[in-house]
């Protein structure tokens, strides 16, 4: 069932070039600080320079363009940003603590990394288009995505307040500036209906600079505005003859391609709820099977395009899709563009530098104000089941608990002994050819909060028997 739920630009709609360009603006705004995160991230951990960190920063900014390109015209035409998934970080941690361990460079370590995405990709494009991750639609009802939704939204809490706290006044600010001019304001101005975030971005930035340079706010403060690097960052960000395997021909190692291998899986669950978060809130009722297929299997072909470019791999970002919501602008033409902009921001270091100099409170603030929304759509999913039966309310509660804990035994928060170390020591042991691997998909796999709840939901709502309206299923 099709629904508008008040949306100012829908999915076919094509609003002015100019506001078109501005709205992508705000998409890409939103994306560019995590995206750029994981190569800042990774590249010292992997003995990087800085020009190689800046090659890493072009090749996913491009492959981001690419891969949103793809998956907006012809995947799941949502209107979905493409980015590198958090969900492969522990793999690609591995392989860089092997890289320091054994003494290899930064172009070493990138092929083995590609090796496992290349894999991995072909995996990923075979589960799409094959249709099964549209049959698997069969087995995962509101009260299995509902959970997986939620923590879309909460599992990235440490993304929000600790940034935001870097600097209390311009974070509260930000948040601040973001209610008024999206809930206030908006039912008043067309503007501010359309461009909450950017307003916001613009009016915390220009403040915070001007404090920079009055001296309100100290130059080494994480809320402080500097426009340095830009001047100093070449218009050209790589040589158009480097762009193909630019660390050379992939390697392939298989703890590495197993490790992967989870990241996959847990970014395709996690896109399957993305999936329909976007599709209801650009008011196009649940995606169809075929839509969820064409989706994963673009976002493998994506994936390739990454692992040939010499960037991460990528999936759908949750982040804008929360964007959707809050501005209710779910426009196509919007997401293209988008993509047009992050393949600018790919090739042209100015703009990227520009990008950059948003401050980390600033951003902090907007993660707050957008993650938990995409929460809120979580909680609109499951309240299709049957939330007075016992089972939807063990099954749901339960699996969104183990979401949230789980990943936080394996990341070793609990100080509880033996710690993931034990479980993970044990199953190493299991058997030389097996163990090593099957330990990095356990790990991988139970450091991501938005997998387990998925696998434990599907194999309870699907064993313990109960009624398509206890499940959602009705209608």
């Amino acid at each position: 069932m099709r629904t508008r739920p008040h949306l100012i630009y829908g999915l076919d709609d094509r609003p002015p070039l100019g506001t078109a360009i501005v709205l992508a603006l705000q998409h890409a705004l939103t994306m560019f600080g995590a995206t750029v995160a994981v190569p800042l991230l990774l590249g010292p951990m992997m003995g990087a320079s800085i020009a190689e960190i800046g090659t890493m920063i072009s090749a996913v900014m491009i492959c981001s363009g690419i891969a949103t390109l793809l998956q907006v015209t012809v995947g799941s035409r949502l209107p979905i940003i493409q980015g590198i998934s958090f969900s492969f970080l522990p793999a690609f941690f591995l392989i860089a603590q092997q890289g320091q361990a054994e003494g290899w460079s930064t172009a070493t370590v990138m092929q083995y990394v590609a090796g496992a995405i290349l894999v991995g990709a072909a995996v990923e494009i075979g589960v799409g288009f094959s249709g099964l991750i549209g049959w698997l639609r069969r087995v995962l009802s509101p009260v299995v995505v509902g959970p997986v939704i939620m923590l879309i939204g909460l599992s990235l809490f440490q993304h929000g307040a600790p940034k935001a706290g870097t600097h209390v006044p311009i974070a509260a600010l930000t948040i601040g500036l973001v209610i008024v001019f999206s809930l206030v304001l908006s039912r008043r101005s067309r503007f501010f209906r359309i461009f909450p975030i950017l307003s916001a971005v613009v009016l915390a930035c220009g403040t915070a600079w001007v404090l920079t340079v009055t001296g309100a706010i100290a130059p080494t403060s994480k809320a402080a505005v500097h426009f340095d690097h830009v001047a100093q960052s070449s218009w050209l960000r790589i040589d158009p003859r480097e762009v193909v395997f630019p660390w050379g021909a992939p390697k392939f190692a298989l703890p590495f391609v197993l490790a992967v291998l989870a990241g996959y899986l847990a970014s395709m669950i996690e896109s399957f709820g993305d999936y329909h978060a976007c599709s209801h809130m650009a008011g196009a009722g649940d995606p169809t099977p075929r839509q969820i297929s064409r989706g994963i299997g673009c976002e493998g072909i994506g994936c390739a395009i990454t692992g040939v470019l010499g960037g991460f791999a990528s999936t759908s970002y949750s982040e804008n899709i929360g964007l959707v919501g809050l501005t209710k602008v779910a426009s196509r033409r919007v997401v293209q563009i988008t993509a047009i902009l992050l393949l600018v921001l790919g090739v042209f270091g100015k703009f990227g530098a520009v990008a950059a100099a948003i401050p980390e409170p600033i951003v902090g603030g907007l993660y707050c104000a957008l993650f938990g929304l995409i929460a809120a759509v979580g909680v609109q999913q499951l309240a299709r089941a049957d939330l007075t039966s016992d089972r939807t309310l063990f099954i749901a509660g339960f699996s969104l608990f183990m979401g949230l804990s789980v990943p936080a035994y394996f990341n070793g928060g609990t100080g509880y002994s033996p710690g993931p170390e034990g479980l993970l020591a044990w199953i190493d042991a299991l058997h030389p050819s097996i163990g090593p691997g099957l330990a990095g998909i356990v790990e991988a796999v139970g450091k991501t909060g938005m997998a387990v709840a998925a696998l434990i939901g599907i194999a309870l709502d699907n064993l313990v028997p109960g009624s398509d309206v206890e499940r959602g299923l009705d209608g």
